[in-house]
């Protein structure tokens, strides 16, 4: 059921929502758009400041998944300071202002209002020339399917909460999350993607499955392939998976096709609800493996080629 009217005429909204896309754009100018985009949520881990800094990331993340470049953020806060104290918050928007400083943006703002748990997040603006940003559709038989960062967050912060990961895994994940995905999208610049998307709420195969069903064409995605943060699976054998990453699931069934040797377990972890995930592209295959070298010899990010993009079949998306 769609909520919102979608009778939007003017013809400087480039993408609006009309479109299942990551952010909003408007037109300027011949040489700018805008582009707006705005998330937040409740604490996924329990240092504050570490908080911050994934919330800031994640919110960041639908401007670059764009090919934007973020200038400036409005904090939005849902806060018990009478049950909490001002300290707490005081490290989450440190946190954030960290992160937001290094995506070379600033903070000029925001709002706050009392609640009974603590939610924070940031609505963005961006700009981009209105003729060179990044779509989730678009995608054509023959690409190469890349991920930019490994997934198994919603299974390993639902083990944080339960208290089941190592000083070291709790590390790995945060890292991940806190992890811009400015210098993969900067880096995307110097090549000629046709859709983009990063991987959130959705899981790799619910977005995976926008873009392809968005583009009229299938995927084919090689399990194997796909990088994970270390114990995932083993957490996912244990039935240790978010209702999120459930619901993905469900909501899929008709839509993917699983190997038979794919496990009910592996099936969880790619419809896994991601927090501050990496790209998803589809780029042309004689430019994948440039791209990936230039992404691990500039940053050290270790991007992945997961799959392809075929003409479209029965199904949108097949599991090999």
């Amino acid at each position: 059921m769609r909520l919102l009217p979608t009778n939007q005429s003017d013809p400087n909204l480039l993408v609006g929502i009309n479109h299942s896309d990551d952010g909003g754009v408007y037109k300027l100018t011949d040489e700018i758009a805008l582009i707006q985009s705005v998330d937040f949520f409740t604490p996924i881990v329990d240092d504050p400041y570490m908080f911050g800094q994934i919330a800031a990331a994640n919110a960041l993340s639908d401007v670059y998944a764009m090919g934007a470049s973020p200038k400036t953020v409005l904090n939005i806060v849902a806060y018990p300071i009478n049950n909490l104290g001002p300290e707490i918050l005081a490290k989450i928007l440190q946190g954030s202002s960290d992160i937001v400083r290094e995506a070379g943006a600033h903070v000029i703002g925001g709002h706050s209002i009392d609640d009974h748990e603590p939610k924070f997040g940031l609505a963005v603006t961006g700009i981009v020339h209105p003729a060179k940003f990044y779509k989730n559709i678009g995608a054509q038989p023959g690409d190469t399917l890349i991920l930019t960062k490994p997934i198994g967050v919603g299974i390993l912060t639902t083990a944080l909460k339960q208290g089941l990961l190592t000083k070291e895994q709790t590390d790995q994940v945060t890292n991940v999350m806190k992890q811009l995905n400015k210098y993969a999208a900067e880096t995307l610049t110097n090549y000629n993607p046709n859709a983009v998307t990063d991987i959130t709420g959705f899981g790799l195969l619910g977005h995976a499955f926008e873009m392809a069903n968005g583009s009229n064409v299938s995927f084919i995605i090689h399990n194997k392939k796909v990088p994970l943060l270390p114990e995932t699976k083993e957490l996912a054998q244990k039935q240790i998976v978010p209702g999120g990453s459930r619901d993905n699931h469900r909501w899929l069934k008709n839509d993917v096709v699983y190997g038979k040797d794919v496990s009910e377990a592996e099936q969880l972890i790619l419809c896994d609800a991601v927090t501050s995930g990496g790209l998803l592209i589809s780029l042309p295959p004689q430019e994948a493996s440039a791209y990936i070298k230039d992404l691990k010899t500039n940053f050290s990010i270790q991007a992945t080629i997961i799959g392809s993009v075929v003409e479209k079949k029965e199904k949108t998306i097949y599991i090999e």
